[in-house]
């Protein structure tokens, strides 16, 4: 049945992300670069500034909170095992591949930030929500491609997505004695579903503060350690940087198997661990009480940023640098585990799977985030709360079959679900891009006359009343 379902996905896999996605991903990014004037770098120094900014309304999401569960999914499994799979199976170049897919995915992270700020809408509390499903049917009239886009949303994040972070956590597991392939996966799985339950059944609300506490904490100790592994073997690095340039321009090696290449491996796993563009991220960026909708644009930009060009550099540096070889066996968290171990020696092993845990935990809680905005879409309200208990307790039990899980399966399964959101996701933002660029605009104007930056949607040519802002 598994080798079944891999060979009917597999071919599709193939034809959406080549040349599909390599096109939408990698033209509209260039275009939202250069559009913007290239904001990833001329902003990036008030997009730290703006973060940190507390909200008006006390009580409310600030931006950093909204930062925190975008970055609690951003930043997950995809950061080590991701990134081992990448270099493992696609070779070297990977790591270029996914540097570019952050630096020009750093703009589309913006405009669909932006766009779901300016399109969002108010609760009864006066808190805001939305995303691209709302901006679809706003702005394009269109809420049958909306609710499309939730379903499509919903079955990546509570299905794809967390299966496939359970699966990746208790693969760190193997490197145990006690690890057996028919009890362990399932010990783990039951754990990590009732965990998991506890706290999703508290609400949004704790999801978000569950998130803001555990994602630095997780995140600044895991790249010391890295930096410091680095910085030990610091002798190497002119080597691991040739390697990564000449096998990221080996272009007859890609196009003779541009399935099985270095870009396209890390185009999709660069595309898994910081999902800019995909459409994800907005939902978390419309929950920010802010003046002005470039200021949670900004905010998500710098969340790809420290997922990729942080995280998951660390990641690649401190396993080529251990002088451990990539091979397709060691592909997963076996590599990372193996790499460690040259500087922590056996702890290297338990380091890898405490920051599995942390980093997997948070993905499932951030993705969950995301799934309950797209069902109060689908529903025209919130659901009623026996049935957002009912649909919690199925999350659960999803994580738990995600565990036991083989690793092809899982990986085309999510890279399927992925690549149909980013489909409907990324034609989207160009559609409605100039409202994002013209906010940009508006925002600069205010903050070049001295003022903190307020936004009036009509100043930008919006005719139509917006639900949160009017």
């Amino acid at each position: 049945m598994v080798n079944l379902l891999n060979s009917i996905i597999e071919p599709i896999n193939g034809w959406i992300y080549y040349p599909i996605l390599i096109i939408l991903l990698l033209a509209i990014g260039l275009y939202f670069t250069i559009r913007t004037g290239f904001l990833q770098g001329r902003l990036f120094k008030e997009s730290i500034r703006v973060v940190l900014e507390k909200p008006d309304k006390e009580g409310s999401v600030s931006s950093f909170q909204a930062l925190m569960v975008s970055t609690a999914s951003r930043v997950g499994t995809g950061n080590i095992v991701g990134v081992s799979t990448a270099i493992c199976l696609g070779g070297y170049g990977a790591v270029f591949w996914m540097w570019i897919v952050a630096i020009i995915g750093g703009a589309s992270a913006f405009i669909e930030s932006t766009l779901a700020q300016i399109y969002k809408r108010r609760d009864k509390d006066g808190n805001s929500y939305g995303g691209p499903s709302y901006y679809i049917e706003t702005a394009l009239k269109n809420r049958t491609l909306g609710i499309i886009f939730s379903i499509s949303l919903i079955l990546t994040y509570a299905v794809g997505f967390n299966m496939l972070a359970a699966f990746n956590l208790q693969t760190a597991f193997k490197a145990y004695d006690f690890y057996k392939p028919n009890v362990t996966p399932w010990i783990i799985g039951i754990v990590l579903a009732l965990v998991t339950a506890y706290c999703i059944l508290g609400g949004g609300k704790r999801i978000i503060q569950f998130a803001s506490t555990l994602v630095p904490i997780m995140g600044v100790i895991y790249i010391l350690v890295a930096i410091v592994m680095i910085i030990l073997n610091i002798t190497y690095i002119p080597t691991v940087f040739s390697k990564i340039f000449s096998d990221a321009f080996n272009f007859k090696a890609i196009f003779g198997s541009i399935a099985g290449s270095s870009m396209m491996y890390g185009i999709k796993r660069g595309l898994y661990s910081n999902e800019a563009g995909i459409g994800s991220a907005p939902n978390a960026a419309a929950s920010a009480n802010v003046s002005h909708p470039v200021k949670q644009g900004l905010v998500q930009m710098l969340s790809v940023f420290i997922d990729t060009l942080l995280i998951c550099t660390a990641t690649a540096f401190m396993c080529l640098s251990s002088g451990v070889a990539p091979t397709e066996e060691l592909s997963g968290a076996p590599y990372v585990q193996e790499a460690l171990s040259t500087f922590l020696g056996r702890f290297g092993y338990h380091f890898i799977v405490f920051s599995l845990v942390l980093f997997a935990f948070t993905t499932l809680i951030g993705n969950l985030f995301y799934v309950d905005t797209n069902l109060a879409y689908i529903n025209g309200k919130e659901p009623s709360k026996k049935f957002m208990v009912c649909y919690r307790i199925l999350a659960a039990v999803i994580i738990l079959f995600g565990t036991v899980q083989e690793a092809d399966l899982a990986w085309n399964i999510s890279d399927l679900l992925m690549g149909i959101m980013a489909i409907i996701n990324l034609p989207t933002i160009l559609i409605l891009g100039k409202k994002a660029i013209d906010c940009l605009k508006d925002y600069e104007k205010q903050k070049d006359s001295g003022k903190n930056p307020v936004f009036h949607y009509k100043d930008i040519g919006i005719t139509e009343e917006l639900d949160f802002w009017k």
